[in-house]
């Protein structure tokens, strides 16, 4: 159940991204989250994550969609590791169509009202040993 669980959690905070609703966005972390904005940067806590989210839109010039992969789920303790495929669909410097794949990792922690909220937001997964 925590699978299907998550994945809508995590549906639902791509729809979000999509849409550019980040005051909504902020509904599915945790007060002192993380997440990395890229290899090398990382930002804390709400306020900086919704500043991060607005300049990555800013950054694919608003035409980002971001939809999900593979996923599986991870576990214990009322903590989750998430590990998925993320599809992040946009354009290029020239206008054309280009999706960026990403194996993204993220921990999530059950809230004492037992939902899950976002801790760690990795779209970069691995790929930050390669950085």
């Amino acid at each position: 159940m925590t699978h299907q669980t998550l994945r809508s959690v995590i549906k639902a905070a791509d729809r979000a991204i999509s849409a550019e609703d980040f005051d909504s966005l902020m509904d599915f972390y945790a007060e002192d989250a993380t997440l990395v904005v890229k290899p090398g940067m990382t930002v804390k806590g709400k306020a900086r994550i919704k500043e991060a989210f607005e300049a990555i839109a800013e950054h694919f010039k608003h035409r980002l969609t971001v939809r999900q992969g593979e996923m599986e789920v991870m576990e214990g303790a009322d903590t989750a590791l998430v590990i998925m495929k993320s599809f992040l669909d946009t354009v290029d410097a020239d206008g054309w169509d280009l999706t960026l794949v990403r194996r993204a990792s993220y921990v999530f922690k059950r809230s004492e009202g037992g939902r899950w909220l976002c801790t760690v937001d990795n779209s970069y997964g691995t790929d930050l040993l390669d950085a």
